[in-house]
């Protein structure tokens, strides 16, 4: 995890955990073409496409309304239920997990309003996050958040079989704003929202999302 602060507006395309990859491999390219051997910087020129193109960052346009809950990642929609109990809320919610491959924008944004009561990391495995189990035994971090409203959800970044590094940075206590940049998972993961049993939620199994503009629901006021 990462503490450090995220622009509210990008200064580049780019997302900010991974100027420094971009700056290596850009460097690597330079070095190689400087002493001339040309087939491996264009090898490292194709690697430095690549790592721009994924840690791509763009704008998005946030819905308007003070209830409109919007995603917090790019990805599809593979779980919505409803569960007797949550480890985050300690009451029964409604749980909509979207999973991130490779391809998606891997920026997280905060879904809704509110203040940050606790932040929760639990160290774990590197399964496919892609299945049931990869809630409780992947590494993960979690943000529990109390809205204007007194309604409390939950966010979680859920690490995958590829995807080995989760950076958050918010901290407990912080006012968090809907659409804001917060962190990213690299390489493919997934994302656990848990939410109020009166949450409407609007999207279905297999629903394609994108952070910060795809309305998942709306929270109860």
């Amino acid at each position: 995890m990462n503490p450090s602060k995220w622009p509210a507006r990008a200064v580049l395309p780019i997302a900010v955990p991974g100027l420094k990859f971009v700056f290596l491999t850009i460097l690597m390219t330079g070095m190689l073409f400087y002493f001339g051997w040309t087939a491996t910087a264009s090898v490292c020129l194709g690697l430095t496409l690549f790592v721009c193109w994924f840690f791509r960052d763009p704008e998005r346009l946030i819905p308007a309304g003070e209830n409109v809950f919007v995603s917090p990642a790019d990805g599809r929609v593979i779980i919505v239920e409803n569960l007797p109990f949550c480890e985050y809320l300690d009451v029964p919610c409604k749980k909509v997990s979207i999973f991130m491959n490779v391809f998606n924008v891997h920026v997280n944004r905060v879904p809704f309003d509110g203040v940050v009561e606790r932040v929760q990391y639990n160290p774990g495995k590197f399964i496919n996050a892609s299945f049931d189990k990869a809630s409780v035994h992947n590494e993960r971090n979690a943000l529990i958040v109390k809205t204007a409203a007194d309604k409390k959800f939950a966010v979680v970044q859920i690490a995958g079989l590829i995807a080995r590094r989760i950076v958050n940075c918010v901290q407990a206590g912080e006012q968090i704003k809907k659409g804001d940049r917060y962190g990213m998972i690299q390489f493919g993961s997934r994302l656990d929202l848990y939410l109020p049993l009166d949450f409407e939620v609007c999207v279905k199994i297999g629903d394609k999302t994108k952070a910060g503009s795809t309305v998942i629901g709306t929270m109860p006021c």
